[in-house]
């Protein structure tokens, strides 16, 4: 990290396209802190890094806790984790099950073909359609609040678009329940601020597998 950063205040250090970092961007918005964003070149790192007061906090969801706690419901902010100590476990349960199932899975549909890539598309799927069952009828994960689950993983909603075109999938049509919590969580200025276009992401997939020699 560099000699410039402040000794007071928040400062996020990330990479547009990175889910990781949209979390960040998302929870700040949320709870209405003023805070400076710096693009990074975050190379194989997931990212992000939140700095407060010239202390580096690392890692997407120790991040969104560290943010619940220090500004608990600041200025009438929502709180992410819920007060009562199973839903709180069942939302960090939830928000894991993202990380160690979706985002493996959703970069192996454009990172793969053949065999590999089916089975990520299987997964890629399975795993949604346990969310979306999770999802049920409520508004969001955590019920008419919207949260650490779903901050956890509407990050990756820009890159849907990337997912449907490389694993031929069709997300809107088999994932209807969890494709209009996407839209509800859009209607939100905090999310609408955070994720970037689509077709910008796609744009970068591309780049990537250029880069990378995947054909």
């Amino acid at each position: 990290m560099g000699s410039d950063l402040p000794e007071k205040g928040l400062v996020l250090l990330s990479s547009w396209p990175s889910m990781f970092g949209i979390r960040g961007v998302i929870a700040l918005e949320e709870k209405g802190l003023e805070y400076e964003y710096r693009e990074e070149d975050l190379g194989n790192k997931k990212g992000p890094v939140l700095v407060h007061d010239g202390r580096p906090i690392c890692e997407s969801l120790i991040i969104l806790q560290y943010i619940d706690e220090t500004w608990p419901g600041a200025d009438g902010a929502p709180c992410f984790l819920p007060a009562d100590p199973f839903a709180r476990s069942q939302a960090r349960f939830w928000a894991d099950f993202i990380d160690k199932k979706i985002t493996d899975a959703g970069a192996n549909l454009w990172m793969t073909k053949g065999e590999a890539q089916a089975e990520a598309k299987k997964e890629f799927m399975e795993s949604l359609k346990l969310l979306e069952g999770e999802l049920g009828e409520k508004p969001y994960f955590g019920g008419e609040t919207f949260g650490f689950v779903d901050i956890a993983l509407v990050c990756f909603a820009s890159w849907f678009h990337t997912y449907d075109v490389s694993g031929s999938l069709n997300m809107e049509a088999e994932l209807p329940k969890l494709m209009a919590w996407v839209k509800r969580c859009q209607e939100r200025e905090s999310v609408s601020k955070a994720l970037p276009d689509p077709l910008k992401v796609y744009d970068f997939m591309l780049i990537l597998k250029k880069r990378y020699g995947i054909e």
